[in-house]
């Protein structure tokens, strides 16, 4: 009987071709997430599942899930998996590193610039009909060249955009849980702690994973260390931020401006003071956003599923000790 596995949400087509070739797919047609009910329904009858960071896999999926397997999450990060639940049950848990690294720096370099040139700021002066002449003092903004950016956590998204800021002539400092001295020696970076770096940066950029260790990592404490003039860009998970901080630091001009790919919770709602301001720029997580990686990440989490339900290691296993084959 060929093995059934639940999609939860449309993905790009070079994926699903390669699970059906396999499979006996079944995909969620809605723009939303699936509730809660009919993501255990359709748990309860998979044997994988390929799952979106909005969908909660957690003891309680798992329980419903008798057949489950192996799933596939269509992302790098995988803070929305309980991993240890997961091993206790024997099922594989997969995710797409690796593939969007560059993508997701081109989009936060893309922030950091928006922000400190105040691009929206300008598009919208336009629009509205209030650009009447050149003025010296027009929506004056920050320069980037010559600046210093600091770098919270040099992994592989850390490095990009570190190799684009040379390209700036920028200063580059990075914290992280430890030293990358072969980075520092191809790229000239300087290692210091967090304090140090958001002292002494104009930019800071965030790229860590959400931990318990990381949650609020930037709150009212740590951003008062921040220059009056410096910009924030988060493209790692919203809740490395303190919002409710962050508003204030710019609603008082402590910092110069922040620049949002991802929000806590997202989607950001509308009435949030965020987007009341004219100093943050919020774009709705689309880092991964580009034709050639979506496809990549699709194909991606169907090669781990393909592997996993065939008896195979899947290329990208998070918890190897579940994988219940030598």
């Amino acid at each position: 009987m060929s093995k059934k596995v639940f999609v939860t949400r449309e993905i790009p087509e070079r994926g699903l071709l390669l699970l059906r070739e396999h499979f006996t797919v079944k995909v969620w047609p809605e723009e939303l997430p699936p509730p809660r009910d009919v993501l255990l329904r359709e748990a309860g009858d998979a044997d994988g599942l390929v799952t979106l960071l909005t969908d909660r896999v957690d003891a309680e999926l798992l329980d419903h899930a008798p057949r489950l397997r192996i799933v596939s999450n269509y992302a790098v990060g995988y803070d929305n998996f309980d991993l240890r639940a997961a091993t206790a049950r024997d099922v594989m848990m997969t995710n797409t590193p690796g593939v969007l690294t560059e993508t997701t720096a081109d989009l936060a370099f893309a922030l950091l610039m928006a922000v400190a040139r105040r691009i929206v700021e300008s598009v919208d002066f336009v629009k509205r009909g209030q650009w009447k002449t050149w003025g010296p003092q027009l929506l004056l903004g920050q320069d980037i060249h010559g600046a210093t950016l600091g770098l919270v956590g040099l992994g592989r998204i850390g490095l990009s955009m570190a190799r684009r800021a040379k390209g700036f002539d920028m200063q580059v400092l990075y914290s992280d849980v430890a030293r990358n001295e072969a980075a520092e020696r191809e790229l000239g970076l300087t290692f210091v702690d967090l304090e140090t770096l958001l002292r002494q940066s104009d930019f800071v950029s965030l790229h860590v994973p959400l931990t318990p260790a990381t949650r609020h990592m930037l709150n009212r404490e740590s951003l008062k260390l921040m220059k009056p003039t410096a910009v924030l860009i988060n493209t790692a998970r919203g809740a490395v931020v303190d919002e409710e901080a962050l508003y204030h630091a710019l609603k008082s001009h402590h910092l110069a401006g922040a620049g949002l790919d991802v929000t806590d919770p997202e989607p950001m709602e509308l009435s949030n003071k965020l987007l009341s301001l004219e100093n943050v720029v919020v774009v709705p997580h689309i880092a991964s956003a580009s034709v050639k990686t979506r496809t990549r990440m699709a194909v991606m989490a169907a090669e781990n599923m393909v592997a996993g339900l065939s008896g195979r290691r899947p290329p990208n296993i998070l918890n190897p000790k579940a994988i219940p084959f030598p």
